[in-house]
């Protein structure tokens, strides 16, 4: 495959549990509403930022935009038995969490420089309702670094489906909004990365406050 476009194999995995898993599940269980799929470019380095509040949040993302997106991982899942091939093939990558920033940045920028979309949640950490309160200048040194455009996504309802006592996820209504293209900095210059940021974090919340 060129680089712009991610591994076949990667692309067959991701069609093949985004189709037989993360899809139904998304749109019959969660009865999932995505807006906004035709901002997002087909092919190319991608970088897409989103808030955070569910480990499910990884998988919709990835099904709403339509294509695999590299997110990190606890480099200890990488040592399990068939599921650390498996997610790595799908766009995984291990991430050390004694030096998380260090290591997420630089796996980020190797796979956007093989043509992968490549997920970023904005504030670092999960957020109890949903919404951006302290972003990270991480996702914009990436794009600056890398010359990839950003992509806003928003998740609406996913700090809803995990629900403390229960293993089982929750049936809660989940709505995903995708923004238009925001233009990565042109430097590395921490003015830029902040305006850049809180450009992100604004479309963000934004599409967060329209709801369901």
């Amino acid at each position: 495959m060129p680089k712009n476009r991610e591994p076949l194999v990667s692309l067959m995995l991701y069609h093949a549990f985004k189709w037989s898993v993360v899809s139904p599940m998304l749109h019959l269980y969660f009865r999932g509403k995505i807006y906004g799929a035709e901002q997002v470019p087909k092919e190319g380095p991608l970088l897409v930022v989103s808030n955070h509040a569910s480990n499910f949040d990884p998988p919709i993302v990835s099904c709403s935009v339509r294509r695999p997106v590299a997110f990190m991982a606890k480099e200890e899942l990488f040592a399990v038995p068939v599921l650390g091939q498996a997610i790595r093939l799908y766009g995984a990558y291990p991430v050390n969490r004694l030096s998380a920033d260090r290591s997420a940045i630089r796996s980020a920028l190797q796979f956007l420089e093989q043509g992968w979309a490549t997920g970023v949640f904005l504030q670092g950490t999960r957020t109890p309702d949903g919404k951006i309160t302290e972003p990270k200048l991480g996702a914009a040194l990436i794009a600056a670094k890398a010359k990839a455009p950003l992509l806003p996504v928003s998740l609406w309802g996913t700090e809803k489906i995990e629900q403390k006592g229960s293993a089982v996820p929750q049936i809660v209504p989940v709505t995903v909004r995708i923004g238009e293209i925001i233009q990565p900095p042109s430097s590395s210059n921490k003015e830029e990365l902040e305006a850049v940021t809180q450009k992100c974090t604004t479309v963000i919340n934004a599409l967060h406050d329209l709801g369901r």
